[in-house]
């Protein structure tokens, strides 16, 4: 089936959207809201919905035999074709709805999926949701086969996710291996294509998605990448030139969006995506500070960073789309909590210089200012300096130059020349500090 058909027969199916809340969920003003707008990115109509409070979910249907009876009233009045649910479901409690409600029904982790299986563009994108549309599918299998007859295709079935309708358990087993094989090699190459950028500094955008990361990266860089008012409108890393007022250029990085509870495996499968922000000096975690849930988005976001192993890199909160906020209670609540967060509007370009500064003063932290004593002839360390620091004064003397610069860390550690003195020096050049040691450099860097 191909793109345009996949997306023409989502477009002809009607939703009822589900939400069972546990005592450990936390409170939403609209609990809804998310879940209907993956619904409609993934090109659903959304009919109706359902929400039910319990202390622990049905073992059989998640939901209270009561409220799938409702429930099945509610998808006959609006002939719905599909019920997403909010929630993860096991497969067999997938398959008891399915044989309820006469109707094919997803949960969270499968709708994700099948929105990333549209968005994804490149290579590795594909690769990444292919293998995890086909570990989610593993044990679900059986149920893919008993319902194929009747169910048609649609939302969770589309993309590279269409394949495990027609293939084993064995087949399945195998592409897995297969892809994950494929997965370490583009790994590889990924990240010798980020390490060969240490030349310059880089930033990397991270955030919830639909926070406006797209809007700022072409704000900033006009990079003219896509920018949607959809989830997960970006899947694929794009790395632009952005000239940082008052510092000169750095490489700027779009990642793809975050969200509460993202599947594991997905997170898993997309880490050669994220080696941008691995690698990257500084992240910048945009937030949509105008959506009611900005507190628990930004804490879910801090919540991946660490499953990916990055929540300790030097990051700037960033909160977006402040033009749009109509509650400032809520604003002045986010700013308690972070005080520190810059607040700006990518669209109207609204807090860009306090913005720009205090990038500046981020990638600052990783700087040293140094005096520097080289063979006058040395042309080829005049010019790194000249490249990769900020050269504030050079003077002559005889064979021998006196540089005093401002120059990163790891750029500081690669100077391995012995014959090249360097030593520390205060922010105003006043007082020289003992000389760096080449194991000095190395270790700095």
């Amino acid at each position: 089936m191909h793109d345009r058909d996949r997306a023409q027969a989502v477009d002809n199916e009607v939703a009822v959207l589900v939400r069972v809340f546990l005592p450990q969920d936390s409170f939403e003003v609209r609990p809804l809201d998310e879940l209907h707008g993956l619904a409609t990115t993934a090109g659903a109509t959304v009919a109706g919905s359902l929400t039910q409070r319990r202390e622990k979910p049905d073992m059989t249907t998640y939901l209270g035999r009561g409220k799938v009876d409702e429930l099945q009233r509610l998808v006959e009045f609006h002939e719905a074709d599909i019920v997403i649910f909010d929630n993860d479901l096991t497969p067999a409690q997938t398959r008891n709805l399915e044989q309820a409600l006469k109707v094919k029904v997803l949960d969270r982790t499968e709708l994700i999926l099948d929105i990333f299986a549209t968005h994804a563009q490149t290579l590795e994108s594909r690769l990444a949701v292919e293998l995890a549309q086909l570990e989610y599918s593993l044990p679900r299998l059986k149920r893919m086969w008993t319902h194929l007859s009747r169910l048609k295709m649609g939302v969770g079935m589309r993309g590279p996710g269409e394949k495990q309708l027609e293939v084993d358990r064995r087949l399945v087993e195998k592409r897995i291996h297969e892809l994950k094989a494929e997965l370490k090699k583009v790994q590889k190459r990924k990240e010798r294509q980020v390490r060969s950028r240490r030349g310059h500094m880089t930033v990397s955008l991270v955030g919830y998605t639909n926070a406006g990361k797209s809007t700022l990266m072409n704000s900033l860089t006009d990079a003219k990448v896509l920018a949607e008012d959809k989830l997960f409108a970006t899947l694929d890393t794009r790395t632009r030139r952005w000239h940082l007022p008052s510092w000169g250029p750095v490489l700027l990085s779009d990642t793809v969006g975050f969200i509460r509870d993202l599947p594991h495996k997905l997170i898993a499968s997309f880490k050669a995506t994220l080696e941008e922000a691995h690698q990257a000096d500084l992240l910048l975690h945009v937030a949509d500070a105008s959506n009611p849930a900005v507190l628990e988005q930004i804490a879910s976001v801090f919540d991946v960073l660490r499953e990916l192993g990055i929540e300790e890199k030097d990051t700037l909160l960033v909160l977006n789309k402040i033009d749009a906020v109509e509650d400032s209670g809520l604003l002045e609540a986010v700013n308690a909590r972070y005080p520190n967060a810059i607040q700006i509007s990518a669209k109207t370009k609204t807090g860009f210089d306090r913005f720009a500064r205090a990038v500046s003063d981020a990638l600052s932290r990783t700087f040293r200012y140094v005096e520097i004593e080289a063979n006058a002839s040395d042309g080829k360390l005049l010019a790194y300096l000249a490249a990769n620091g900020e050269v504030q004064s050079t003077d002559y003397n005889n064979d021998r130059v006196t540089i005093r610069c401002r120059l990163p860390d790891k750029y500081l550690g690669r100077i391995n020349d012995p014959s090249v003195a360097i030593r520390d020096i205060k922010p105003n050049g006043v007082e020289s500090l003992p000389e760096l040691t080449v194991a000095d450099r190395q270790q700095a860097s």
